[in-house]
């Protein structure tokens, strides 16, 4: 079994831009790979709507997780997953880490904003101060060294 994120790792390089179609599901994940992407975004915006919910983190990380799992299983693309803003704290961003990790995406991207959180489309968007947005990112690396 090859890694995804290495995969991705090395299409970065190979690429000078990789374009990424948003998906929300399995049977997405497979046509965007059957029409010849390289890669696939787990889209937050798209997940949420798909279980009628509007991307304002109201999905748990323990459902996002789930759906990135299922998707992982059903394509040999790498996968860029939208993490919200970690599910919490510095300590939540570690176990968010851990389950993404668990689910074969190449990476995930984590947001910088305040509880609760907004699509990017919503205006009124307020983040964490600095200290507190490099605590996470540092868990978040850290994690993934591991």
């Amino acid at each position: 079994m090859h890694s995804k994120g290495r995969a991705f790792r090395e299409l970065l390089r190979q690429q000078e831009f990789v374009f990424t179609g948003g998906i929300y599901s399995p049977l997405d994940a497979q046509i965007a790979e059957r029409v010849g992407m390289k890669a696939i975004y787990l889209s937050g915006y798209s997940v949420a709507m798909a279980n009628g919910w509007p991307d304002m983190g109201l999905l748990t990380m323990t459902e996002v997780t789930r759906i990135a799992s299922m998707v992982a299983t059903a394509v040999d693309l790498p996968i860029i997953a939208d993490a919200d803003d970690g599910y919490g704290n510095a300590l939540s961003t570690i176990r968010t880490v851990q389950e993404f990790v668990k689910t074969g995406v190449a990476g995930i991207h984590l947001e910088d904003q305040r509880f609760p959180k907004r699509c990017g489309h919503i205006a009124g968007k307020t983040v964490v101060d600095l200290d507190e947005a490099i605590g996470k990112y540092r868990a978040a690396v850290d994690t993934r060294n591991r």
